[in-house]
């Protein structure tokens, strides 16, 4: 009885021993796992699941040159730089992404919004890049190349970098990278310094130098360089801003001449005509003020036009009023205007961060 009891306790000890022996392997496998999943994770995208936010430095005023101002869905304001990437103001706090933070590139040369609210930063020089921002990490789309022309609703369109005639498409999973053909006889290398979506949905693409065309989603239509502007193709600024009117006349920024066009009444070969605009801003036949950088339409369907050195102009219909943009009394240069969620008026500039309208005046933005 007693040589039973003890090869059973023998048994019993043996079996517990090879269960802690086992369950330890389990659990240092299980360790293992975790730590390789931890450190594989280091060099990808976080786990799913995981709670990713890039956060930027928090900032007391904006960068000197503000090129580029977007108000989002959620009524957060979006400042372009050139040099120190894109600053974030939500009303109280100031917050600057720049290269470290996942950036490609400091430079912001266009700032667009899907429906979903993600963001998109462009920068076209050096590098040609869109970053699309969640709101919490960058990721960077990369383009492939393609002859898909298509005109739908939901699709996004980016410049490409500068020297070539390339624009992107993106329908939200691809990004398409198209090349625009050149218009018929005339050989010239081009860059696309504007596109705008006019209120039948068509696109239009603002070029240097061969001018502009309509994008009408079965075929590209020009309007000639040697039609937009009296340089003929002989050093034209290029076609930087382009605006519809309550009238449904386009507004393209011209060298010594600005011109209406209305592709609605055409009825000859060409699909617009052009008719006698307001001319130099300032009213002079030899006006120093006979082109401009950025357009926008106010809430009364004002015309309001950005001059690089020359301030700001307001066109009502019947009279053009001047709004000087000064710092210590002395005007600086300007790049862009932009209307916000709330109609007001903002302005970016060279190398003094963004100004606001306050319904008689530009005044410098602060914090």
């Amino acid at each position: 009885m007693n040589y039973l009891c003890y090869q059973l306790k023998l048994y019993i000890k043996k079996q517990t021993q090879l269960y802690m022996t086992n369950q330890m392997k389990a659990t240092l496998f299980f360790f293992g796992l975790l730590l390789f999943a931890s450190c594989k994770g280091q060099s990808k995208k976080p786990r799913i699941g995981a709670e990713v936010k890039v956060k930027g430095d928090t900032v007391l005023e904006l960068g000197h040159n503000i090129m580029k101002i977007y108000q989002d869905k959620n009524n957060v304001y979006w400042f372009g730089s050139w040099e120190t990437g894109v600053y974030k103001y939500d009303g109280k706090t100031i917050i600057n992404f720049s290269t470290k933070h996942g950036l490609p590139n400091n430079r912001i040369d266009e700032i667009n919004e899907d429906e979903n609210g993600n963001l998109y930063f462009t920068s076209c020089h050096p590098k040609s890049s869109i970053v699309k921002f969640d709101g919490k990490e960058f990721s960077i789309l990369f383009p492939v190349v393609s002859d898909d022309w298509k005109l739908e609703p939901k699709d996004m369109w980016f410049k490409h970098s500068f020297q070539n005639e390339k624009v992107y498409r993106y329908d939200g999973i691809t990004l398409f990278e198209l090349q625009l053909p050149k218009p018929i006889n005339l050989p010239n290398r081009f860059e696309i310094y504007s596109i705008y979506k006019d209120k039948k949905g068509n696109l239009w693409f603002g070029t240097n130098p061969v001018g502009v065309c309509r994008f009408d989603g079965y075929t590209i239509d020009w309007i000639t360089e040697e039609d937009v502007t009296e340089f003929r193709n002989e050093g034209a600024n290029g076609v930087r801003s382009i605006t519809e009117d309550k009238n449904g006349d386009f507004w393209f920024n011209t060298e010594y001449r600005y011109r209406i066009y209305n592709d609605s009444i055409a009825k000859s070969d060409k699909f617009y005509r052009r008719i006698k605009s307001i001319g130099g801003l300032d009213g002079k036949k030899d006006s120093n003020v006979d082109e401009y950088l950025s357009t926008t339409i106010d809430n009364e369907n004002n015309l309001w036009f950005v001059s690089y050195r020359d301030g700001v102009w307001k066109y009502d219909g019947m009279k053009i009023t001047h709004f000087a943009v000064q710092v210590n009394s002395k005007d600086i240069t300007l790049f862009s205007i932009y209307k916000d969620n709330n109609g007001v008026l903002w302005l970016g500039t060279h190398n003094n961060g963004a100004f606001k309208f306050n319904g008689t005046t530009f005044e410098n933005f602060l914090k």
